[in-house]
């Protein structure tokens, strides 16, 4: 295990609206902010999306297995956003639930936004970390 130590910084408040995608928002924040380190909350609505809800087998590097959402969810999600060289990377994790079914994963792709959804994101100051390419997973992932 390794860790640093940081405070919270500035908090910013956001709602997407209706079709707006949410990792491409929560990446421009980011980057209009210049926002290096952070965590975030989201609750709202979903409409689309694709996620990971893990590998097929206990193996490395991981064969990730995906799902898909293309109609309206309710979504509770919590993730960080740190930066992978020149861009900031978003890990979100959320949970998906429409009548009696509920999905959790890790959104990766087209997450697009149902009516509403709200996001308060905490920056993270004093931490030197990054994202960076694992050569054993060959997934980008954090470093400190």
């Amino acid at each position: 295990m390794v860790y640093s130590k940081g405070e919270i910084g500035r908090i910013f408040v956001a709602r997407f609206d209706d079709g707006d995608n949410i990792l491409q928002g929560l990446m421009d924040i980011a980057k209009r902010e210049d926002i290096r380190s952070s965590v975030f909350y989201l609750v709202g609505g979903m409409k689309k999306g694709r996620f990971v809800v893990g590998p097929e087998k206990e193996e490395i590097p991981p064969k990730p297995m995906w799902r898909e959402i293309n109609e309206s969810h309710e979504i509770v999600g919590l993730g960080t956003i740190f930066w992978h060289k020149d861009e900031p990377r978003v890990h979100f994790h959320g949970a998906f639930g429409k009548k009696d079914s509920v999905m959790v994963g890790c959104v990766r792709e087209n997450a697009e936004v149902f009516l509403v959804l709200e996001a308060i994101i905490f920056e993270i100051k004093g931490v030197n970390a990054v994202r960076e390419l694992d050569p054993i997973s060959n997934m980008i992932l954090l470093k400190l």
